[in-house]
Formats: C-alpha cells, sequence, structure tokens
C-alpha cells in the first residue's frame, strides 16, 4: 500500500544532499526534522517550527533519542514568521499541515498564517528546490486550508516553478501533498 508521508521522503531526496539548508515548517514530533536532520548531515542545516512548546519538545526529545546530527535550529514560533529566523536560501521545506499528532485536535494550522508561509518559503527557496505541503482535508480548516493553497499556487510563474499535486484518486478525503519545485 501507498504510503504517502514515505512518497513525499522520495521527491524531497530529489533535491536534497549533505550540506544543504532546509526547515520543517510544522514540526510536530519531529519525524520530519529528523529525517531532513540525517539527510543534510553535520554539514547542513535545519530549522524547525512549531507554536505548541509540547511539539517542540517532543523533537528535542526524538532528535537526542536518535542521536540526530546537531545542525538544526528548534523554533518555538509561528511557520509565518521564518523571515526572522532563516536568512540564507533553502534547497527543501517540508508543511505536514493539520494538527499535533497526539494532541489537541482543535488547535490545527491556520490557511491564513499557512498562506503567509508557504509564500515566505517559495521566496528563499534556491534553485533547483523543493517545498512539499501535506494536507489534511478530514476537518472544516484542512480543506479550507488546502484550497486556498491550490489557488495560490496556480498563479505562480510556471517558468520559475513546477507545482503538482500528489493524491490518491480512489480515496477522494484522504490526505494529499503539494510539490512545489524551483526551476
Amino acid at each position: 500500500m501507498l504510503d504517502i508521508l514515505q512518497t513525499e521522503k522520495h521527491f524531497v531526496l530529489a533535491h536534497l544532499k549533505e550540506g544543504d539548508v532546509c526547515a520543517d515548517f510544522t514540526m510536530g514530533n519531529g519525524y520530519d526534522t529528523l529525517f531532513l536532520s540525517r539527510t543534510v548531515g553535520e554539514s547542513g542545516r535545519v530549522y524547525a517550527f512549531d507554536i505548541q512548546l509540547a511539539a517542540v519538545e517532543s523533537t528535542r526529545r526524538r532528535l537526542a533519542a536518535e542521536n540526530a546530527p546537531q545542525n538544526y535550529t528548534l523554533i518555538n514560533d509561528s511557520h509565518h514568521r521564518l523571515a526572522e529566523y532563516i536568512k540564507e536560501p533553502i534547497k527543501a521545506g517540508m508543511f505536514n499541515l493539520g494538527w499535533l499528532p497526539g494532541g489537541d485536535k482543535s488547535r490545527t494550522t491556520k490557511r491564513e498564517t499557512t498562506l503567509a508561509a508557504l509564500r515566505g518559503a517559495i521566496s528563499i527557496l534556491a534553485p533547483d528546490g523543493i517545498i512539499l505541503a501535506a494536507v489534511y482535508p478530514g476537518h472544516a480548516e484542512g480543506e479550507s486550508e488546502g484550497e486556498l493553497i491550490g489557488e495560490y499556487l496556480q498563479t505562480l510563474d510556471r517558468h520559475k516553478y513546477c507545482c503538482a499535486k500528489f493524491r490518491i484518486i480512489n480515496s477522494p478525503a484522504s490526505s494529499y501533498f503539494y510539490i512545489i519545485e524551483s526551476k
């Protein structure tokens, strides 16, 4: 069976290598942060954002337990404020939208800040870079968040960016992700 989160990583690995700079814009419990940390190695850099302190602490514990390279900065702030923390181009960015797994499901990412964060991430995306945004339409905010992102991505210059949507078509309520690649 197709694992959509593993499929995302396949796309990231086509762009990201040791020594690169990247960001996990929704760190959650740290799985993507760990993946990015290991991928870019000791000489790379990972910025990871979450507004919930519980997510930052969970990620910190996971990175320590998994002996991740010491190449990360965990940021307890909204991803839409990325320009205050990231001052260099990124080769990859990951958004795993929705709520903190195991946390309060009433606290979700919001379309307004997500769109601002996505715009900011695209503005610092290096050539031949990639951004992935996983969307979970099973709740009202997730559905409208996905629609807003899709509408925005359709406006991007196709000569600068390739934007696609990856979705399992025989499961219409399933999660899906957007891919934004810079040329």
